[in-house]
């Protein structure tokens, strides 16, 4: 069976493996934990442990439970108190935390729990939180910061220098497929390839590097960028190594949604440079890969994983 490995966090990575989950591939998930926003940040600072709330996410949309079960662990506390806004995954992770030592043994023992058939592995399991510095010094710091300054950053950064356990390094190194995940690319995805150990394995890996393009535009962090854009940037976090294969979408979306993004939400389509991303030495597989849910623009969860699945059996 083919292993795949995904570097990635949030609603992006949640979505893909949602897909993923559907075909016979030994999938590894490797999760940012700089999160320092809603009840994530609050844990995270009360309970001085790394974020919770991108593993939680994960870990529901792997799961193999009913849906009443996926409900409750996603239900979130509105009424006023001190559990306002905290979802329950969130809550179990924390007391998982203290029970089991750290969020490596929490995430495993959930795992087991949601009978979920693949590996999810934090980035790392300290507390940690994501800087950026401008030209000038001036550091911005925790993600929430970072990513309403991205214009200003010239350099990410951790405060302290991560530790990444043998499990994450060993995933890589024996990887099929490495795939940086569709999502937020200063908050979601480069926070992975800043990591010395992580760029190493990845070095060490003969693993083809595959990006999954974003369909919108984030505010304040990828305004105008095309899909070449995304993958120079992945490109010169890289270093020694770079993305082989992207994935992206060239069906026309309604126009009437790609407005209402536009004008509500200040997010546009990411536009595909097809002759750019050719000159980068990148191979593209281009299809439609959206859904509409909700007047909501999505990754097509099944599609974009049978294009992933299509392309590593192409060599059997």
């Amino acid at each position: 069976m083919k292993k795949i490995v995904i570097l990635g966090g949030g609603t992006g990575i949640s979505c893909l493996l949602s897909g993923l989950k559907m075909f016979p591939v030994d999938v590894t998930a490797i999760i940012a934990v700089s999160d320092n926003g809603s009840s994530t940040g609050q844990l995270k600072r009360e309970f001085d442990i790394p974020a919770v709330g991108d593993v939680g996410q994960v870990l529901l949309s792997m799961a193999n439970i009913d849906d009443d079960f996926k409900d409750l662990l996603s239900y979130r506390f509105t009424k006023e108190s001190f559990l306002q806004n905290h979802p329950i995954k969130n809550i179990l992770l924390t007391a998982l935390i203290d029970l089991k030592g750290d969020l490596a043994s929490a995430t495993e023992y959930m795992c087991k729990l949601l009978n979920i058939k693949g590996t999810i592995l934090p980035l790392t399991t300290e507390k940690v939180e994501l800087i950026g510095e401008d030209e000038h010094g001036k550091e911005f710091l925790g993600e929430e910061s970072v990513s309403q300054n991205v214009k200003h950053i010239k350099k990410l950064k951790y405060d302290h220098n991560v530790n990444v356990s043998k499990e994450v390094i060993e995933k890589i190194e024996e990887a099929d497929l490495i795939l940086l995940s569709s999502g937020s690319l200063y908050t979601s995805i480069l926070p992975h390839l800043i990591v010395p150990d992580i760029k190493r394995a990845i070095k060490n890996s003969d693993a083809p590097i595959m990006y999954i393009s974003n369909l919108v535009t984030q505010p304040g962090e990828t305004d105008g960028y095309t899909v070449s854009d995304h993958i120079e940037k992945l490109n010169e976090h890289l270093e020694d190594r770079k993305v082989d294969i992207v994935i992206a979408n060239d069906a026309e979306i309604d126009k009437e949604i790609v407005q209402k993004y536009s004008s509500l939400e200040k997010k546009d389509l990411v536009t595909l440079d097809s002759k750019k991303i050719d000159s980068l030495g990148v191979r593209l597989i281009s299809d439609k890969i959206f859904s509409v849910e909700k007047g909501m623009i999505r990754h097509n969860a099944m599609k974009t994983a049978y294009l992933i699945f299509s392309y590593l059996m192409e060599g059997e």
